[in-house]
């Protein structure tokens, strides 16, 4: 199955440019592409992609922003950041409004490919750069969730089964079952109790 790709950016040279890095590509499908926040939510209620590259700054909205409404709406489409700017605070709130990851638009097709197929598996890419920027800002050894993740993983340590999770979360125990492997790999924790332990440890709860 092909990978289906969308772009949202109000420059043309980053659309085309990227579109070239990709069309050429086995098992990627060019879905299109938006210029601004708005054309790109009437786009994904007649059809959804499997990635969007999201620019941080457009006219109409912040990509900060549009990520959060297109998460919340189709949660299962995964959101890679895309911008010129390496700054801690735009990576991390691109990740806490729930993106899949994160690179800058000098990118190489090499980079870009690893990013789109790091993140369809339910992981988290990062540019070199990108990674670079939150290692010198964070404790590299605390684990980057996601906003939901966090959501999920307090309920988990309140207890809660994955069924309870998604009646309070309004998403399926299909997905709160994802968010739990994630959360389980970003920790390397074996199983519900060690990831709350290693999760309050960590200062994530």
């Amino acid at each position: 199955m092909a990978i289906k790709v969308f772009i949202t950016d109000d420059h043309y040279m980053v659309i085309e440019g990227i579109r070239s890095l990709l069309q050429n590509e086995k098992g990627i499908e060019w879905a299109g592409h938006a210029s601004n926040a708005a054309s790109c939510m009437a786009f994904l209620q007649k059809q959804q992609p499997d990635v969007i590259l999201m620019d941080i700054s457009m006219p109409d909205k912040s990509g900060i922003d549009l990520c959060k409404e297109v998460k919340e709406k189709y949660p299962g489409i995964f959101i890679i950041g895309l911008s010129t700017f390496n700054q801690e605070s735009f990576i991390q709130k691109m990740m806490d409004n729930g993106a899949s990851g994160y690179v800058l638009k000098n990118a190489t097709q090499q980079e870009l490919m690893e990013a789109i197929e790091t993140v369809v598996k339910g992981k988290t890419y990062f540019s070199h750069e990108a990674a670079q920027a939150l290692i010198q800002h964070t404790d590299s050894s605390k684990p980057i969730l996601t906003r939901r993740e966090k959501e999920v993983l307090l309920l988990i340590a309140e207890g809660m089964t994955n069924n309870e999770i998604a009646k309070q979360l309004f998403i399926s125990t299909a997905t709160v079952d994802t968010h739990r492997k994630n959360l389980l790999a970003k920790t390397d924790a074996k199983n519900t109790a060690s990831l709350v332990r290693i999760a309050t440890q960590l200062n994530l709860i």
